[in-house]
């Protein structure tokens, strides 16, 4: 029997259903049978081969979602910490990015996947725009293929416009071989629009209409991609229910209300967006225009891996432009707007609503795919007392309280550890890629990379800064 096959309990745990009421279930149960949820409730029957598993001062919730994430750059993790979305350009699209070889793509997403699963995220779209040749291409569905997990490949190449590659017969025949009955849990094709007038994109557009697949591309991008592209996407039809638009940080609300009016979602990356440059972490201005919003992470190369980091700093910045935006108008708020538990939401069922897989996957009702996270940690002084269920996920839970997951009904992590992962191996592949770039570029452009110059900084006169006390008059002289 198989581990997809044997029935799997979880006993008195606190269940975050995030059904369409939201309901929180204290001290109940989650049936799972064939891979899917069975029955949610108190004290349920099981059958007698099923897995046990105590959820007693633990949080259940579904398996969060992530939208966008360039897994190959994994391989990479932290080498960009000072980077700003200039120095990744120029590292990753005009210089070393092009260094990666097909064994390297394949260590990054395994290593981004295994990370991907060991946090709670069941579900990643891996925005994998390495992909130079079809070699590279076979080695990113590779790795994502070796590990339990639901992958969806967003197929890009930033070497080439994607009017050339989206046409080419190697990516059709890629198409072909890897999509029909492989383990994708789906397929998109990922590119940016210009703003070109002569929109070159159309070409790459028509082929996804064409196979029938979403497009997720890079909007509202500072110095990058702005509205213009979301007009010619517009003007010329291709703006659809299933189109992804991640960061939309910098659009004005013309775009926005042709975002809405479409349909379309938005993959809102705070951690990359505060950082990077692309804009403000655009979520206040989606909750005025009622565009669907989910979370991502974008990339290891500088930021962390997991979708806790997500929720708390996406919480964060909409809480704080809220009350930037009234104290400039000399106004307090005293309730806001953003909860918890709608950010928890976004990380899950609105991942899933992005990817139209809603009816299968993001909550734990009867009949969906048993995609199942338990977070809980006896060790963890911040795991007690759970008061505020969706605020406890939000502000107190981290990646290392994750203590059991679920796909499709299959145990990937148990008792805080990986299973059926061969970490190890996967470490060995990363350091080979590492020893590979590093030789490549030779060391002094590796540390010139990772270490840009840092800016001076002009330290502004200050009237009151004086350099002596007068004990006489009890005052600073000049």
């Amino acid at each position: 029997m198989s581990a997809t096959d044997r029935p799997v309990v979880f006993r008195n745990g606190l269940v975050l259903t995030m059904d369409d009421a939201h309901t929180v279930l204290p001290g109940a149960d989650v049936l799972v049978v064939g891979g899917r949820i069975a029955q949610v409730g108190v004290g349920l029957t099981a059958p007698d081969d099923a897995l046990e598993i105590d959820a007693t001062d633990g949080i259940l919730m579904p398996g969060m979602v992530d939208t966008h994430r360039h897994l190959w750059q994994t391989a990479m993790r932290g080498y960009g910490a000072d980077w700003t979305l200039t120095q990744y350009f120029v590292w990753y699209y005009l210089e070393s990015g092009k260094l990666f070889r097909p064994e390297d793509v394949y260590a990054g997403n395994l290593l981004g996947a295994i990370e991907a699963i060991d946090a709670g995220v069941t579900t990643t779209v891996d925005w994998s725009h390495g992909l130079q040749t079809p070699e590279h291409a076979d080695a990113a569905v590779d790795a994502l293929e070796a590990i339990d997990g639901r992958f969806v490949l967003a197929y890009g190449n930033i070497q080439q416009g994607p009017w050339e590659w989206a046409t080419s017969p190697e990516f059709r025949d890629f198409h072909r071989r890897r999509l029909d009955g492989g383990k994708l849990a789906g397929f998109q094709l990922a590119f940016d629009v210009t703003g070109d007038p002569a929109f070159p994109e159309r070409a790459a557009f028509e082929v996804a209409r064409e196979l029938g697949v979403a497009v997720t591309t890079h909007a509202g991008v500072w110095g990058a991609t702005n509205d213009d592209g979301i007009r010619l996407m517009h003007e010329n039809g291709f703006m659809t229910p299933s189109t992804v638009y991640v960061h939309a940080a910098t659009l004005t609300q013309d775009s926005y209300n042709r975002i809405a009016a479409t349909g379309g979602s938005v993959s809102v990356s705070t951690e990359s967006e505060q950082s990077a440059g692309q804009g403000y972490p655009p979520t206040w201005q989606l909750r005025h225009h009622d565009i669907p919003v989910s979370l991502s992470m974008d990339t290891s190369v500088w930021w962390s891996g997991d979708l806790f980091s997500a929720m708390r700093s996406t919480l964060g910045a909409d809480r704080s432009r809220e009350h930037l935006e009234a104290h400039a108008k000399q106004e307090t708020i005293t309730h806001c707007h953003l909860r918890a538990e709608q950010v928890v939401e976004w990380a899950t069922r609105g991942g899933a609503r992005a990817l139209g897989m809603d009816a299968t996957i993001g909550a734990l009702t009867p009949g969906r795919q048993a995609d199942i996270v338990l977070i809980k940690n006896d060790a963890s002084p911040a795991m007690f007392p759970i008061l505020h269920p969706h605020g406890h996920v939000v502000f107190q839970a981290q990646r290392a309280d994750v203590h059991t997951v679920l796909v499709d009904g299959r145990v990937v992590k148990r008792d805080g550890r990986l299973v059926g992962v061969d970490l190890a191996a996967a470490r060995a592949r990363v350091a080979a890629t590492i020893d590979h770039l590093r030789e490549t570029m030779g060391e002094e452009a590796w540390q010139r990379g990772m270490n840009p110059d840092v800016p001076e900084t002009a330290i502004l006169e200050n009237p009151y800064q004086y350099t002596e006390w007068d004990a006489g008059s009890a005052q600073w002289k000049h």
